[in-house]
């Protein structure tokens, strides 16, 4: 079976972790460091940066691709794809400008991943529900 929506927002999903990425392999170049932040706020920013997209990426991605498996209806999939997505991207930039502190975007975005994990949960039980009749 092949899930294209979920390989569109993976893959975009997946371009932003490098970038990412290469903004924490940059400050370990700098201050040559492999483990740690070298006591630096702005190397510490870019590590959590990194590592909240991480934390939150699997779960979503697999809930998603789930949910188009299963036949949730494209629309749906199309639109917590793009929320995600959006809200990953503004939570980079909320995050990164601030340098973990306070910001509008981190804030829209934690808020906006959070909407999209509890509707892919609703959606997902939901549709289970709906074709086997077992809820």
């Amino acid at each position: 079976m092949v899930i294209p929506v979920t390989a569109f927002f993976a893959s975009i999903t997946a371009l932003l972790m490098l970038f990412l990425a290469y903004r924490v392999t940059v400050f370990r170049r700098r201050f040559k460091v492999g483990l740690g932040d070298h006591g630096d706020r702005e190397f510490n920013t870019a590590i959590r940066a990194h590592a909240n997209l991480v934390e939150n990426a699997p779960i979503t991605l697999l809930l998603l691709g789930i949910a188009e498996l299963n036949g949730v209806n494209a629309f749906w999939i199309y639109v917590l794809g793009l929320v995600f997505v959006a809200s990953r991207l503004l939570h980079a930039w909320g995050f990164i400008r601030s340098q973990g502190g306070a910001h509008v975007g981190r804030l829209l975005g934690m808020v906006g991943t959070w909407f999209v994990l509890l509707a892919l949960v609703v959606l997902n039980i939901w549709n289970v529900a709906m074709v086997s009749g077992r809820f």
